[in-house]
């Protein structure tokens, strides 16, 4: 007997106009990059307008055919506008279409040149992170404060990272470590704990914290994410405290982080909800005003994550902090037994 379909079939002509515009937006080289450049980032007009030489005029009618289509989605960073691939909900009309649409695209390498100038942007963007930190390296606790309080969210990324059933304990990484406190919290726990920072200054911070507390089983890497699959680490918790806030792209650093995850590890993310209080970019270095909760959720999914449980704190100056837990599925038995 075959299964009823769970999704109720779409109404005409307004179904057909829909399938209409969705082909209809994807059918154009120039938008189909836009679209494969947004796999894992977002951008603004003016950046994507660089990336592919197009005028200001010519980009904005390209993103209004999108997003009309719903294959883009924006959101408002301050007085900016940053574009991003939209995600539909399984029972859409043009899920499949689309979901089809952008696996095709994630197959497809973009040119040299569009990648160069990708990676210009990101590199532009990490570097006025590192340049920040260098510079208020000796400030960093009261500027954080500004926002969340170490102590108040601490505890609760804690009990996310190491409660319940996490079965291994042999390697936990930490994404940007800061002055080095939650190193205290993993290493009693773990045989080792890689600390990865791509900011000089703040992991030698890390690292005097390390030998004051006598951490003797923590690892340095100065890095990203990407330098730790370099190494072909793997872990069984990684923690990513207040960071993906600072960096170019964080659904990259989703995506990397459960490279790095053994099947059955665990991620923790601690960060900002979405909030219009712009001032952090200047006081805080901060390079996104937080993120909804349904961006974690989405690119955990794609990365192969699934969701666990959340906390939702709220903080001075009327921020509030998701903590939130994502875990890698366990390999099946058969693969366990055949691998």
């Amino acid at each position: 007997m075959l299964a009823s379909n769970p999704c109720p079939p779409q109404a005409s002509p307004d179904a057909f106009d829909l399938l209409t515009r969705l082909c209809k937006a994807s059918a154009d080289p120039l938008r189909l990059q836009v679209l494969r450049v947004l796999k894992s980032n977002s951008f603004g007009v003016l950046e994507l307008c660089t990336i592919f030489d197009v005028k200001q005029s010519g980009m904005s009618h390209h993103l209004k055919v999108l997003s009309t289509a719903g294959l883009v989605d924006t959101r408002r960073e301050g007085n900016s506008i940053f574009y991003r691939r939209a995600l539909a909900e399984p029972c859409d009309l043009g899920a499949e279409l689309q979901s089809s649409l952008f696996n095709s695209l994630d197959r497809t390498e973009l040119a040299p040149s569009i990648q160069a100038r990708v990676d210009a942007i990101q590199q532009q963007r990490a570097q006025s992170s590192r340049e920040f930190f260098a510079r208020h390296a000796d400030k960093f606790r009261q500027q954080q404060e500004l926002i969340a309080d170490y102590g108040q969210y601490a505890e609760g990324a804690r009990e996310l990272l190491l409660g319940g059933n996490l079965d291994r304990h042999q390697l936990a990484i930490e994404i940007g470590p800061g002055e080095g406190a939650f190193l205290a919290e993993l290493a009693p726990h773990f045989d080792a704990v890689y600390a990865i920072d791509n900011a000089h200054p703040m992991l030698e911070k890390s690292r005097a914290f390390a030998r004051q507390q006598q951490l003797d089983n923590v690892h340095f890497i100065q890095g990203t994410t990407a330098d730790g699959l370099a190494r072909e680490l793997r872990a069984d918790a990684i923690v990513i405290n207040m960071v993906l806030h600072h960096v170019p792209s964080p659904e990259e650093m989703i995506e990397q982080a459960a490279s790095l995850l053994n099947p059955g590890g665990r991620l923790v993310i601690t960060d900002l909800c979405s909030h219009d209080q712009s001032w952090v970019r200047d006081a805080c270095g901060d390079l996104w005003l937080g993120f909804e909760p349904d961006e974690f959720s989405d690119w955990a999914q794609r990365a192969g994550l699934v969701a666990g449980n959340s906390l939702f704190l709220g903080q001075r100056n009327g921020f509030q902090v998701q903590v939130r837990r994502f875990d890698k599925p366990a390999l099946p038995f058969h693969e366990q037994h055949s691998a």
